[in-house]
């Protein structure tokens, strides 16, 4: 695994669940951080639990507040003079049928998971493409490969991050820039808890698949070594990352199946 010693590390929704744990195994690698979430005392929880938080920088971001987003990428440029890894790890989550969620739901979904993680890649770019190095790592979800009932928004939103960033891969391939897709599927976090439903209020509940998960931390070092790797795409998970394979291979099983998934 690479040395990250006096690289620089911006990690968006970094105030917990993997986010969090993504911190800790940068700053154990080395890395110097800019992390942000909209809980800047949830962040400051984090920098203190970091090995040598005083390389550990917090910058407060809502990162469907678009038009903050460029200040929050300069004040993280100008304090570290470069960035080396951008981690686009900030979003929500949804839990309802698509004729039972309101539209400002799904906007709201579409604005966290997919325009913001574009905002926020969009104001590093440009810093990137001058220095001639960089990785852009994006958390999708096995949601961005496949469709269940109870997670349109979402799995429209991740599908989004798809297209988009397969297409700025190709674009920034010989500037030195390197981008790098995870795909995680169960992981033991919040994320059922703080799911949207359909009037956009949370869920409250967390699903028995996320709780029987991976670990974030045991997530955060196989995603580490993926981006160490500078690999194109990681899928990260146990035995429901086989629905990526018959997504691919034989996709009319994969639909029957999912019509009989008792999904929650």
């Amino acid at each position: 695994m690479k040395d990250y010693t006096n690289k620089v590390v911006w990690i968006t929704g970094a105030s917990s669940g993997i986010g969090e744990a993504l911190t800790y195994a940068f700053a154990n690698a080395g890395a110097q951080l800019a992390i942000s979430a909209r809980n800047q005392e949830a962040l400051e929880r984090v920098r203190a639990a970091c090995k040598d938080p005083e390389k550990v920088l917090i910058a407060p971001l809502d990162v469907a507040d678009f038009d903050s987003v460029p200040q929050v990428a300069k004040t993280i440029i100008d304090h570290f003079g470069y960035v080396n890894v951008l981690v686009n790890n900030a979003g929500i989550s949804q839990r309802a049928l698509a004729k039972d969620t309101q539209l400002s739901v799904d906007q709201r979904v579409m604005d966290v998971n997919f325009i913001g993680t574009v905002a926020v890649t969009k104001a590093v770019l440009p810093t990137m493409l001058h220095q001639r190095f960089g990785q852009i790592v994006v958390i999708s979800s096995v949601m961005g490969k496949i469709g269940t009932p109870m997670r349109s928004a979402y799995a429209a939103s991740k599908h989004a991050l798809h297209g988009f960033f397969e297409c700025l891969r190709a674009e920034v391939a010989d500037e030195g820039i390197h981008v790098c897709m995870i795909c995680p599927g169960y992981v033991n976090t919040n994320v059922t808890i703080n799911a949207l439903t359909g009037d956009g209020t949370p869920n409250k509940v967390k699903a028995e698949s996320t709780a029987k998960g991976l670990s974030p931390e045991a997530f955060a070092k196989k995603a580490l070594r993926a981006i160490s790797a500078e690999k194109d795409e990681a899928l990260i998970g146990g035995q429901e990352m086989v629905t990526v394979y018959l997504q691919r291979f034989f996709p009319s099983i994969l639909r029957w199946m999912v019509r009989r998934l008792n999904v929650t």
